[in-house]
């Protein structure tokens, strides 16, 4: 009898020992990844990255902004391993300019445009844009955002950017945008269907896709990130069931 019990004293031992070496590989192995995200992607890489965590050990430091602004950084010198942009535009010349990895670009999700509004009774259709020739609309800055370039071919499409052009308020990115809404400072505006998705409320008009062109946001493998194994393990996971799950839940599109 006490025989057993001094083996399964050890055997408990060891399984600790077993147990602590196991994490302090794991822990050894662990890397950390900076990722530089269109900032209409925000709320979906902050899960996506926390799911990573979880699975890989690995830790993801974001920085968020307009895609524009984030590669003006990275030609800059920005030590940033991998780009999610809102479009196709950057990640392909951070290729042709030699800030990124040949191969690597993806397109890691398709984004959605809708009309937006505080108010719930405002927003519902296209009819909201000319319902109040007082109304102040938000749209992100076209020459660095992507949503806002889609949000000015909409009203183009509409024939009606002319005659908006006075009342629209311009938001340096995407975030920036939602805010002015949110907060009243416009009381409308176009966003992405993952901001009102991670805040719902208000009303608002998904945008028809045939107005403006697809909103297809790329990744890319940066030079400072080619040898980060944490960098790698990353870009593979945001091709993950785990990954699509989290990006079909902010209403983005394969």
């Amino acid at each position: 009898m006490q025989l057993f019990a001094w083996c399964n004293l050890l055997f408990r031992a060891s399984l600790t020992i077993l147990s602590v070496l196991l994490f302090s590989v794991t822990v050894a192995r662990a890397g950390e990844t900076t990722v530089a995200v269109a900032a209409n992607f925000t709320a979906a890489a902050k899960e996506i990255g926390a799911r990573f965590a979880e699975t890989t050990g690995h830790r993801v430091k974001f920085s968020f902004g307009a895609t524009g602004q984030l590669y003006t950084q990275i030609t800059q010198g920005a030590p940033y391993d991998l780009f999610l942009a809102a479009d196709q535009v950057r990640p392909v010349r951070a290729i042709e300019e030699g800030f990124a990895v040949r191969g690597s670009r993806a397109t890691y999700a398709l984004g959605r445009l809708v009309l937006f509004s505080r108010d719930l009774g405002r927003v519902q259709g296209k009819a909201a844009l000319t319902a109040d020739r007082s109304a102040r609309i938000a749209i992100a800055n076209p020459k660095t955002a992507p949503y806002g370039a889609a949000a000015v071919e909409t009203l183009k499409s509409l024939d009606l950017y002319e005659t908006l052009a006075p009342r629209l308020v311009r938001g340096a990115n995407i975030a920036q945008t939602y805010q002015f809404v949110y907060t009243g400072n416009a009381d409308m505006g176009f966003v992405a269907q993952a901001q009102i998705t991670a805040r719902p409320g208000g009303s608002y008009w998904i945008v028809p896709a045939t107005l403006h062109p697809p909103i297809a946001q790329d990744v890319v493998l940066l030079k400072h990130g080619a040898q980060n194994p944490a960098a790698r393990a990353f870009l593979a996971f945001l091709k993950s069931d785990a990954a699509r799950q989290v990006k079909e839940k902010f209403g983005y599109g394969r």
